[in-house]
């Protein structure tokens, strides 16, 4: 079964050009819970959990960044074609250039 028509754009809610903080847009609301914890002067153990989890949070997001850079001509060319903005061509196009970075 091929691709569905759909009406231009957005297919995928525009994935490919998505910030991956709007992904992944925990950090402030954590960052905040770290510093009240830290402040209530007896919950160290919790708000050093919740700093190391704000990091790796951190660390994920430039993964996230990376990984999505090199996705996001490959997403771009499967939502076009699933709107009927280009075709499969295109895709193939895009995979070869993801398969050769």
């Amino acid at each position: 079964m091929g691709p569905v028509a759909t009406m231009s754009g957005g297919s995928y809610a525009y994935l490919y050009a998505k910030p991956v903080n709007e992904l992944v847009s925990w950090d402030r609301e954590v960052e905040s819970m770290v510093d009240r914890l830290a402040g209530l002067g007896y919950a160290e153990d919790a708000a050093r959990e919740s700093m190391e989890f704000l990091l790796e949070l951190r660390r994920a997001r430039v993964r996230l960044e990376t990984m999505q850079q090199r996705l996001a001509p490959v997403w771009k060319a499967v939502e076009w074609w699933d709107s009927a903005d280009s075709g499969e061509d295109e895709v193939k196009d895009a995979l070869v250039e993801y398969r050769d970075a």
